[in-house]
């Protein structure tokens, strides 16, 4: 008898390990770890993960699985051990684990059937097969069970004949398109056309398209290659000449571009200096971790570009990530033009049925390269040569829910798998890598020049506060004004950005100071110009603006911040002839819209780019040669020990937009706290400086890298109930440290509520503790009940990046 170890999908304590079912005989050669499959669990039927095959068990009593819902594994061995590793990292549970590894469509309600595989005729299938086929284009999945020929078809699958088909609900249906093929070998067709009547010249003109093209084509394509209309290919399908068919076709979200083939550029002294190691790293196999530490526009990419393309000559798979923000239709470009085909792109923008078939394009190895954000990180590639994290110093790689996983993390641990080089890239590293590339823990490979010896932009620091005592209370200073103005002279292109974070637009009363605050949670309430709404951004609480003051019944209520809205209008007023393209999450929430605009900006459309920290990075047009910064300072007061560091790398980045080519850029950084440390050296573009600086605070202030930290999170309804919770985790967490950690705690977040629930926290500090891991379980285990019944939520944050 064969066992299944199974994960099943339930997320809770009790659930947490593998349940032993029995296989049915049937299904005992269709069974094999890493597929899913459905099980009986108390009285209902949920999908579970095979995590592995035995061929006894400690129990007696077992119940059998239903059915499979996969006919090859959807995780491969790599994987499912990196399962077992992000669960002891993170502290998530197994099923978590195995879910983001996986994209939406897999996760969703679907109806399974099996069909042929594209370019398969009937007569290939065994007999029994054939004349199901024959009768119907898919086979429904629980049909496929009834019948028992699931071994059969299983056998089909790994010759490739047959494949299953996840028709999801809602989420993904395939999509199909009408396809022509010819029912005749080549010399009947020659033969056909000898006795079609002389009249028929578009007929025979159709059947030499397919003598040299065996291949079915979609119908589209033929009749706009050969100007025909529908009528022809009918004609010759009564014949018999002809056959159509629906066939699926990707649906690829870069269907309609057309992209230019590069080739290498010839890497400067610099580039070679670079790659060598990394070279070496491929050639001998050896997992090695390097920082590629390069000053904004030195040539990076190029890089990464030449180190993949060896890792393919070695005939093995590289992954490439980018922060989603980032992901700029420019990466893409870049990559598509390099590796044509060979390159699946997985982001947040593509639709789940996108998503769903590039994934599926990486796992029947028909790409070979992966350019995507976080999740991208889980490709399910067998043959890994190269994974590269470009811009690895943002927090985009890290998730904030469960599994918390960094996407540094898992790409160290699977770079250790498959013995390969993993490439952090950033002009500003976290301080936390660049300690470990200073301590030789990472190889450091260091850019210091821009291409072409371009010089980094000049910065100009300009204080707000002195422009407010010379009477200036427009949100642009005298010489952003000056300088904008010069460059619609030029015929230059701005990037002007608006650091958006904890400086919203809120409501408040001139009279006596009454700000609108969210009712279900301790945070003003935004206001959104676009609806004439305002919204609370951490519950979605709405409410119109109210004209008079709640507190005071004053009419003086007026809305405070800068928005891009507001900047925009500014700008219409104070320079009516400059055209502005603003990007923000207003106008680039529809599909497609981002590279829309980014696409006009490069073709010269505009004068101004306007936006968010969605352009902070990752662009490089020529003919920018300004960039301003409107408020330096919005991040420096976030309650969070990395707010200088998050400054400094914002201010560098996006002063790295400015002349990365030909012609000199400048940088205007408007401040009203010009004397911090990081705004100073952020105009200096002096990252080691900086470096410098931070470490000697987070050494005295015992922050990371000098500790690891984790952050326990406690919420309830009932305010006593969260501090008391709270109080005795902390009590119990200090009790089984050692002296050198530091317990900080209970206090209340700094968002103390949010959609009415209390929230307290206690922050661990600490060097080396085996045994905390234990601690918290101890503590999860312990509140199991309540969090299953009382409301009560506990979230742990190993290594957290928002402390909010």
């Amino acid at each position: 008898m064969m066992i299944a170890s199974v994960i099943v999908d339930v997320p809770a304590k009790q659930t947490d390990r593998a349940f032993d079912y029995r296989i049915p005989e049937q299904l005992k050669h269709v069974i094999q770890p890493g597929m899913r499959v459905v099980v009986p669990f108390g009285p209902r039927k949920i999908q579970g993960f095979v995590v592995g095959i035995k061929e006894k068990s400690d129990f007696d009593k077992l119940k059998s699985i239903v059915e499979p819902m996969d006919l090859s594994p959807v995780l491969n061995h790599e994987l499912l051990q990196l399962g077992d590793w992000l669960t002891e990292q993170t502290l998530c549970y197994k099923i978590s684990a195995f879910q983001v590894m996986l994209p939406a469509a897999l996760k969703a309600k679907y109806d399974k059937k099996i069909r042929l595989a594209n370019g398969y005729d009937v007569e290939i299938l065994p007999l029994e097969l054939q004349d199901l086929f024959c009768r119907n284009e898919t086979i429904l999945w629980a049909d496929a069970v009834e019948k028992g020929i699931l071994p059969l078809l299983q056998r089909e699958a790994s010759r490739g004949t047959v494949e299953v088909v996840y028709e999801v609900k809602e989420r993904v249906k395939k999509k199909k398109l009408k396809h022509v093929f010819s029912k005749l070998t080549g010399n009947e067709l020659s033969q056909a056309i000898q006795q079609l009547p002389a009249n028929a010249a578009k007929q025979k003109e159709v059947i030499e398209y397919f003598i040299e093209r065996p291949e079915p084509v979609e119908l589209r394509e033929i009749l706009s290659a050969l100007e025909i209309s529908s009528a022809t290919i009918k004609g010759l399908v009564q014949k018999g000449i002809l056959g159509e068919k629906d066939m699926e076709v990707y649906r690829d979200p870069f269907a309609h571009r057309e992209f230019q083939r590069t080739e290498p550029f010839p890497l400067t002294n610099e580039q070679e200096k670079a790659i060598g190691p990394i070279l070496d790293s491929i050639e001998e196999k050896k997992q090695h971790v390097f920082l590629l530490y390069g000053v904004t526009g030195s040539g990076k990419t190029e890089v990464y570009l030449q180190s993949i393309q060896r890792v393919l000559q070695e005939g093995k798979e590289a992954i490439f990530l980018i922060p989603e923000i980032s992901l700029t239709p420019q990466m893409v470009k870049r990559f598509k033009g390099r590796f044509g085909d060979q390159v699946a792109v997985l982001h947040s923008g593509l639709s789940t049925g996108e998503k769903y078939d590039e994934w599926r394009k990486i796992q029947r190895k028909e790409v070979k390269v992966v350019v995507g954000a976080r999740s991208a990180i889980y490709a399910p590639f067998e043959n890994i040569g190269i994974i590269i994290i470009d811009e690895e110093h943002e927090t985009s790689y890290k998730q904030e829910e469960n599994p918390r996983y960094h996407a540094r993390d898992v790409a160290i641990e699977r770079g250790r798998y498959h013995k390969c080089p993993v490439i952090l890239g950033s002009a500003t590293p976290s301080l936390e890598t660049f300690a470990r590339a200073q301590k030789s823990v990472y190889g450091l490979l260091t850019l210091s020049k821009r291409m072409n010896d371009q010089q980094l932009p000049t910065v100009q620091i300009i204080d707000m506060r002195e422009e407010l005592r010379e009477g200036n209370r427009s949100m642009f200073s005298r010489f952003l004004l000056d300088k904008l103005k010069d460059r619609l002279e030029k015929k230059q292109q701005t990037v002007l950005f608006l650091n958006k974070r904890g400086h919203s637009s809120f409501i408040m009363c001139r009279d006596c100071g009454y700000v609108v605050n969210c009712p279900h949670c301790d945070i003003s309430l935004t206001y959104h110009r676009f609806s004439q709404q305002m919204k609370c951004h951490y519950c979605g609480y709405e409410d119109s603006v109210p004209t008079t003051c709640p507190e005071c019944n004053s009419e003086h209520i007026r809305y405070f911040g800068t928005g891009t809205q507001k900047v925009e209008e500014e700008l219409g007023k104070i320079l009516p002839e400059a055209r502005v393209i603003r990007m923000d999450v207003d106008t680039t929430s529809r599909k497609g819209a981002h590279e829309k605009l980014l696409n006009e900006f490069e073709q010269g459309k505009a004068d101004i780019l306007l936006g968010t920290q969605m352009i902070a990075k990752g662009l490089d047009f020529p003919n920018i040669t300004l960039v301003g910064v409107l408020s330096a300072d919005t991040m420096l007061h976030l309650p969070d020990f990395r707010s200088s560091e998050k400054t400094f790398q914002l201010l560098t980045q996006v002063s790295g937009r400015a002349g990365r080519h030909e012609l000199p850029g400048e940088v205007v950084i408007q401040t009203y706290t010009p004397e911090h440390y990081s705004i100073e050296l952020a105009g200096e573009q002096d990252y080691d400086r900086f470096y410098d600086r931070e470490m000697m605070i987070r050494k005295l202030h015992q922050y990371p890298p000098f500790y690891y930290i984790s952050l326990i999170t406690v919420s309830h309804e009932n305010l006593m109930k969260v501090v008391s919770v709270t109080e005795k985790i902390t009590h119990f967490i200090s009790s089984k440290l050692s002296k050198d950690s530091i317990v900080l705690g209970p206090v209340a977040s700094s968002i103390p509520r949010i959609n009415n629930r209390y929230r307290y926290q206690c922050l661990i500090k600490y060097k080396r503790e085996p045994r905390l891991g234990e601690a918290i379980k101890t503590v999860l285990d312990q509140y199991q009940q309540e969090i299953n019944t009382n409301g009560l939520q506990i979230s742990v944050d190993v290594n957290p990046y928002i402390l909010m």
